[in-house]
């Protein structure tokens, strides 16, 4: 199995990836391909003492800027290690990739140079996400802003394929972010979609509101991408807040540093069960192979943990168990 990872995606690329990838090599008993100037890695790995022993090289000799219009990567920045790794990933040169650059840029390439699976409208942004108890998948987390009511019911097929298939979670339980739990709750596109959902091949358990997320009462949550996006920056927003007010009240004061000792291991396990490096990314669900976005701020135990989750996608057959539940969706039409 052979992962492609842009070489040159995230704030503390290249060093981080390859970290992560002579890591990923080690452990998980996958090929690892560093994409990017290869002059640029070689040095990188020089300068820090790195072996790239068992790491393979795809030059690519320019890098994608955050900053440019996603849409220039088709063309403009074809070059580029973001637009390079995914054509290879087309071409049959890789079974994976993973990139922490632009979502955009990276959503563009998925959709157009990846290329959708045959009957999926839209390519979703789909991250894991911790709760109290089992964590659940959220899309589209911002890929699309404005949905229609079956995009939402195929984020719902495309949600559960990932979460049989990767997380090994028998009989996803889905649930529609909406602002109440009754199934009269919601705008147009949320009432539409609820009623689509309940003839969906999925096990469509309701409305869920945003407050109930953390307590793990589901395993999907569909919404539009301007929704979702919200949720997540939100519970993302909220577990640093958390954290660090705990850090503040806790261990201030010398009592407090001393009852703080006995609590640490306890804050240490909560976390690490909110922080992403344990994740490893987002997925671009919809798409003919498994495409992971990692967070911009990867470091190099972030970037292991993305390869892991595309070689686990890759080992559970995930692009056809999705191919799969798509075409009973399209029976369920018919």
């Amino acid at each position: 199995m052979n992962i492609l990872i842009d070489a040159f995606g995230g704030d503390d690329a290249p060093l981080e990836v390859i970290k992560g990838a002579i890591r990923a090599v080690q452990e998980l008993g996958v090929t690892v391909t560093l994409v990017g100037a290869e002059e640029t890695i070689r040095r990188c790995a020089a300068e820090h003492s790195l072996s790239l022993d068992g790491l393979q090289i795809l030059h690519a000799p320019a890098v994608f800027d955050i900053h440019e219009e996603p849409s220039t990567l088709l063309k403009q920045h074809a070059d580029t290690s973001m637009a390079v790794g995914m054509q290879a990933l087309h071409d049959g040169n890789g079974d994976a990739f993973v990139s922490a650059g632009s979502t955009g840029a990276l959503l563009m390439g998925a959709t157009f140079l990846v290329k959708r699976v045959r009957g999926v409208k839209r390519a979703a942004l789909a991250p894991i996400l911790p709760t109290a108890t089992t964590p659940f998948i959220l899309l589209d987390a911002g890929a699309n802003n404005d949905c229609r009511p079956e995009m939402l019911v195929q984020f719902a097929v495309m949600g559960s394929a990932y979460m049989e298939r990767v997380m090994g979670v028998k009989r996803p339980r889905v649930k529609l972010l909406n602002v109440g739990a009754e199934e009269t709750k919601g705008r147009e596109l949320e009432l539409e979609a609820y009623h689509l959902l309940e003839q969906a091949p999925v096990h469509f358990c309701g409305n869920v509101e945003a407050r109930e997320l953390p307590f793990g009462t589901a395993d999907v949550v569909v919404a539009d991408g301007f929704t979702g996006n919200i949720a997540l920056k939100l519970y993302e927003g909220m577990g640093k807040f958390m954290a660090n007010e705990l850090k503040h009240h806790i261990f201030s004061g010398v009592n407090g540093k001393l009852a703080g000792l006995l609590v640490l291991p306890k804050i240490k396990e909560l976390t690490k069960k909110m922080d992403y490096k344990a994740v490893g990314g987002a997925m671009m669900l919809g798409v003919q192979k498994p495409v992971v976005k990692a967070h911009g701020s990867s470091d190099a135990t972030a970037f292991f943990n993305a390869i892991r989750q595309a070689r686990d996608c890759v080992a559970g057959d995930m692009i056809a168990a999705m191919t799969q539940f798509m075409q009973q969706e399209k029976a369920g039409k018919a």
